[in-house]
C-alpha cells in the first residue's frame, strides 16, 4: 500500500484500528450497519477499510477524509482503491491505499460491518486486522501489530533501535558492516 503523499514527504499514521468491511452488492444476506461508519470513528483511531479483491471502484474519497479528519482520526488505510488524491493532499490528512479508482463504490460494493475483524486481501500473506490492533504506516509501507503483542514488541524495540544506531555509527566511521552487526546485534533482545 502507498500514500498519495509518498513522494512528497514523511506521511505517517499510528493508532488503533477502526475497521470497515465492504462486500459486493450481490451479498444480500450480509449485515448492514445502522449508520454510516464515517460518523462513528473514535478520535485517534486509524480507519482500516477492507474492500473485496479486484474491486475496480474506489471505496474511499475526499469527503470521507474530510469527515474522518473532523472526527479526529489519525489517518486511513484502504485495502482497495481510493479517489480524490488532490483533496487528500490538500487536507493534509494521511491516507494509504493499494491503488486508485475514479468511480464511487455504490454500484459494486457496500459497507457490511464496522469494527469487526477483517482479512487483508493478499495472495502473498495471511493477515487479519482486528479492532484495536495497532496500525503503523509510513513511507516504507503498512504494518499491523496485534493488540495482544503490543507490550512485548515495544519491550523488544528499544534494544533493536539501540543496536541499529551503534551499527550506523560504526559503519559511518569505516568499520565493516558484518563486524559491527555481529557485535551490536548480540545484545538485541529476542522473544
Amino acid at each position: 500500500m502507498w500514500s498519495p503523499e509518498r513522494q512528497a514527504g514523511p506521511t505517517k499514521i499510528v493508532g488503533p484500528a477502526y475497521t470497515v468491511k465492504y462486500v459486493r452488492n450481490n451479498h444480500g444476506t450480509d449485515p448492514k450497519p445502522p449508520s454510516h461508519y464515517i460518523d462513528s470513528i473514535p478520535p485517534g483511531s486509524v480507519v482500516f477499510i477492507s474492500a473485496p479483491p479486484r474491486t475496480v471502484n474506489a471505496v474511499y474519497g475526499g469527503l470521507m477524509s474530510n469527515r474522518a479528519k473532523y472526527r479526529g482520526a489519525a489517518g486511513t488505510i484502504v485495502d482497495g482503491r481510493i479517489r480524490d488524491l488532490q483533496e487528500h493532499r490538500d487536507l493534509d490528512y494521511p491516507v494509504f491505499a493499494r491503488d486508485v479508482g475514479t468511480t464511487a463504490p455504490a454500484e459494486v460494493v457496500r459497507v457490511s460491518e464496522i469494527d469487526v475483524p477483517v482479512r487483508l486481501q493478499s495472495e502473498d500473506q495471511e493477515a487479519t486486522i482486528c479492532p484495536g490492533d495497532y496500525l503503523v504506516a509510513d513511507l516504507n509501507g503498512v504494518i499491523c501489530l496485534p493488540k495482544h503483542l503490543a507490550e512485548q514488541v515495544v519491550d523488544l524495540m528499544a534494544s533493536q533501535v539501540n543496536a541499529d544506531e551503534k551499527i550506523a555509527r560504526d559503519i559511518n566511521q569505516g568499520r565493516p558492516f558484518a563486524e559491527a552487526s555481529k557485535e551490536h546485534r548480540a545484545f538485541v533482545k529476542n522473544v
